[in-house]
């Protein structure tokens, strides 16, 4: 293993090598336009993520690259918000729109089929994140126009350059050890000109 990468690194280009390989072979999307392979994160994980974010019932949650559901999933049911999973495989939208009927939790969540880079983000509360840090980086202009002050940004494992996190977490689930950045908003606001 070369010098400076941790073990778990190694497993994590691995996985994103896999599932870039895995996506390519299934989908006959413009790459420039994925922000990230599908991996999925674990339950316990999403959890951390949204106790992170101090999400609280009623308060609106985007997830960003939604893959299968499970953040929108757990934001609806756990903590009684409203959640939108913006996913642009169309593969993994129908999958989760599916899953999100046969729960039962159409008024509390929706699945939307587009491009994350393209959405308008204000109604969001609160945004999770597991994307790569370039795509984190293409984000943040839209993360800065469109947020609320209040609103708060819950990235997992891949930090938003540019910006320092408010607070970070680590939380240990298969065999992997996860950093979860939290931003605040009213942190990271970009100067208004003049």
């Amino acid at each position: 293993m070369k010098q400076g990468l941790r073990r778990d690194d190694g497993m994590r280009v691995y996985l994103l090598g896999l599932a870039l390989a895995f996506a390519g072979a299934t989908q006959a999307q413009d790459f420039a336009d994925n922000l990230a392979p599908y991996i999925p994160s674990p339950q316990l994980v999403v959890d951390r993520m949204l106790d992170a974010a101090r999400l609280k019932p009623g308060e609106t949650v985007y997830d960003l690259g939604s893959g299968d559901g499970r953040v929108v999933i757990t934001a609806a049911q756990k903590y009684k918000a409203y959640a939108v999973g913006i996913e642009i495989s169309d593969i993994l939208c129908e999958s989760a729109t599916k899953k999100v009927n046969s729960l039962g939790l159409m008024s509390f969540v929706k699945i939307v089929h587009d491009n994350a880079l393209k959405v308008d983000l204000s109604p969001a509360d609160v945004i999770t994140l597991y994307l790569l840090t370039s795509s984190n980086a293409r984000l943040r202009p839209n993360l800065e126009k469109y947020l609320k002050p209040t609103a708060r940004v819950v990235s997992l494992d891949f930090g938003i350059p540019g910006w320092k996190a408010d607070r970070t977490e680590s939380v240990h689930a298969d065999r992997q050890t996860h950093t979860i950045y939290v931003y605040e908003m009213t942190n990271h606001r970009p100067a208004k000109s003049k």
